[in-house]
């Protein structure tokens, strides 16, 4: 899956690697709980795995600024202002729990 935007800042290949890595894991995960509540697993077992979930979704989203920081804002090329590129990045993160 490739998503175009308007920065031209990617990421580092070893950083998408290991991104895409995670976010697959994820999804495995995902399908994996929902799998336990077709089968009508214990809640307590549903709320670990969701709480794993959320945890391993945290990780991806700490590469993924990471590799922004190191990276996207440090891009001569980008079309914003690195103080623009630090103002969205920012807001971005006040979403995270």
């Amino acid at each position: 899956m490739t998503i175009q935007t308007e920065n031209k800042s990617t990421f580092s290949p070893e950083a998408r690697e290991k991104l895409l890595h995670r976010l697959l894991r994820l999804e495995g995960q995902v399908r994996g709980v929902c799998r336990m509540i077709e089968q009508g697993r214990d809640c307590m077992d549903v709320l670990t795995q969701l709480a794993a979930i959320r945890g391993a979704a945290h990780q991806a989203a700490l590469l993924a600024m990471r590799e922004y920081a190191l990276h996207c804002l440090t891009d001569p090329e980008a079309r914003n202002a690195p103080d623009e590129a630090i103002a969205r990045m920012l807001k971005t993160l006040q979403y995270l729990p």
